[in-house]
């Protein structure tokens, strides 16, 4: 009976799902690449990921094709997907991203990797580190960005004597406009255990890498090592890479086509209504609770997006609301406590509410349970 409550907790505490698209950034493509960005700006996506493989000579530069269509779209956010750390020297990075993020009001995050195609690496006068070294690397890394960032302090001066990375009575600053997330790409344990650890989400290789088992002892890994250093396996965002085509021709339940989950690291060309199957499957089963779209049909990219977003994403929010509500504990009751501000989470962009976690007294002796309550826009 506990278990089965804890687990009912879990599932109503996890974040709510976000969805986005990836864009090939492809130096043949520029106008094409404005015009999907646009629309998934247009259609209510809330995140764009751009690939970064600076020594691929087909692509564009990823930090100066995010800063030109975050100049082009309102509302939708962006992400490097993922940023190359060895070809991206820490402290610059992190002042590229709080310039970007402070032009856009608030509209980046980064997604940052250790490095992995090593040889093309190297050609660009990269440095080839072994896996142990690249993980010493991306956690020293982490210490000089958020060392540049310098939230909520005056402009002064930083130091680093790290191995691989130093600042020496460097300038910090300028910060971020909003608190900039790191997701991390990667699939080895030690990485793993290093999200649990210190970064703020995981993003998961592209759906035709990897399998669903590989998926969840990998967050089995991020959840244990999180927990270990007092921090909640659910404030740590997991991305999803989905792959393949959306078939706006629903079949009939005798079709041959199945759910993508069941072909497993192939692009999957699906009904929208195995779409939003496997989407829900995987925020309930999985824990992955941000999907990032590859639409895989060449030359429908735009088309696809607009599928994506007015036919899959809404099925899919319902039945994954639907599911939060149900996972609730069913003796959560109304609470009529003062609620203080620090209890507050700071609303969503364009939220017309706040949620806070219960903690006074009578937390005791209930089951944790959500309050909600409107906050006055000024």
């Amino acid at each position: 009976m506990r278990d089965s409550l804890r687990k009912e907790d879990v599932t109503s505490r996890r974040r709510e799902p976000e969805f986005g698209i990836s864009i090939t950034p492809y130096s043949s493509s520029a106008d094409n690449i404005f015009n999907i960005a646009k629309t998934a700006d247009e259609v209510g996506l809330e995140i764009i990921g751009i690939q970064d493989h600076p020594y691929n000579g087909s692509f564009l530069d990823t930090w100066t094709l995010i800063s030109a269509l975050a100049a082009s779209t309102r509302k939708i956010r962006y992400f490097p997907d993922v940023s190359d750390l060895p070809m991206r020297a820490p402290a610059i990075l992190a002042k590229s991203v709080a310039t970007l993020d402070i032009l856009t009001k608030g509209r980046i995050e980064l997604g940052l990797g250790t490095g992995a195609f090593w040889d093309a690496i190297q050609s660009w006068g990269g440095t080839r580190r072994t896996p142990r070294e690249a993980v010493a690397a991306y956690e020293e890394a982490l210490q000089v960005i958020r060392l540049i960032w310098n939230y909520g302090k005056d402009r002064n001066r930083v130091s680093f004597p790290g191995k691989y990375y130093r600042l020496e009575n460097a300038q910090a600053g300028p910060s971020p406009y909003h608190r900039v997330s790191i997701w991390t790409g990667a699939v080895g344990p030690r990485m793993m255990r290093l999200i649990g650890r210190l970064t703020d989400g995981w993003v998961n290789p592209l759906s035709t890498y990897t399998s669903s088992d590989e998926i969840r002892g990998r967050q089995r890994l991020i959840d244990e090592s999180a927990k270990k250093n007092g921090r909640s396996p659910e404030s740590i965002r997991r991305i999803a890479q989905v792959v393949g085509v959306i078939d706006d021709q629903e079949r009939s339940e005798t079709s041959e086509k199945k759910p993508f989950f069941l072909h497993e690291k192939s692009p999957f060309v699906g009904s929208v209504s195995h779409w939003v199957d496997w989407l829900v499957s995987s925020y309930k089963d999985l824990g992955l609770d941000t999907f990032i779209f590859w639409p895989s049909a060449e030359g429908e990219e735009e088309g696809q997006v607009r599928i994506f977003a007015e036919q899959v994403v809404p099925k899919a929010k319902e039945s994954i609301r639907e599911s939060r509500r149900e996972a609730r504990p069913h003796n959560a009751i109304a609470c009529t406590m003062p609620i203080k501000e620090s209890q507050l989470t700071p609303p969503r962009p364009g939220g017309a509410e706040v949620v806070a976690r219960c903690r006074n007294s009578c937390f005791r002796f209930l089951l944790p349970f959500t309050v909600t309550k409107p906050v006055t826009r000024r």
